[in-house]
């Protein structure tokens, strides 16, 4: 089976070379950069299966995998990748590829991947799945400590800053630095937006909802 690999970070490409030439039936017939590159060499090489990540510089490994499929049908494709995102995983099963693998995987569950792909069967990492599973059971909420929780909590009864660092002992720059990574996590911009969302997601009071939003 002949493998052309994408990516733009050398120990990733070193670190599959030395995985795939421990298998005696497996063939790196190439590596590549850049999509652009890895488009060349797989017109030149005609792999089985090209592994790719979808997120390199100024690239988008999406294009390379729609020009693939229409160049070279029977090619399958692996995407490997760093991320967890749901909207991620979801784009590349419209794209109709062959897997979805982490970069954190360990060698065997690498191989196996790729054992299951030429098999005529698709593989997704099971840890994106398992991750995906838990983050839509926890609610919207999932991805925020439990102190986070707390201080979204109040935010949604109106409380201001100093009442926050009040009630939980934190100093008022604690409870800053709290709000401002849950309204990353949240991308949400700004504190009414946060205790918005909570009352939308069934915290807080309407009552406290029009509390005036002070940051003391």
């Amino acid at each position: 089976m002949k493998i052309v690999v994408i990516d733009d970070h050398p120990l990733v490409l070193r670190g599959i070379q030395q995985i795939i030439s421990l298998e005696k039936d497996l063939e790196l017939a190439g590596v590549a950069t850049s999509c652009s590159q890895g488009v060349e060499l797989i017109k030149k090489v005609k792999p089985d299966l090209v592994i790719v990540d979808i997120s390199m510089p100024g690239e988008s490994g999406f294009e390379l995998i729609r020009r693939v499929k229409g160049f070279l049908p029977s090619c399958s494709i692996i995407v490997l990748t760093s991320s967890v995102s749901k909207k991620d995983l979801q784009a590349v099963m419209a794209e109709n590829v062959n897997g979805y693998i982490l970069k954190s995987a360990l060698p065997e569950e690498f191989i196996s991947a790729i054992r299951i792909v030429a098999r005529g069967r698709r593989y997704y990492d099971p840890e994106i799945l398992d991750d995906i599973l838990r983050r839509e059971n926890n609610g919207p909420f999932a991805e925020l400590t439990a102190r986070e929780k707390d201080i979204i909590q109040a935010l949604a009864r109106g409380l201001s800053n100093r009442a926050i660092s009040r009630e939980f002992c934190i100093s008022e720059n604690t409870v800053k630095k709290h709000i401002s990574n849950l309204l990353n996590k949240l991308n949400l911009k700004d504190r009414t937006q946060a205790a918005l969302y909570a009352f939308s997601h069934g915290l807080g009071t309407e009552a406290g909802l029009f509390k005036k939003q002070g940051k003391g």
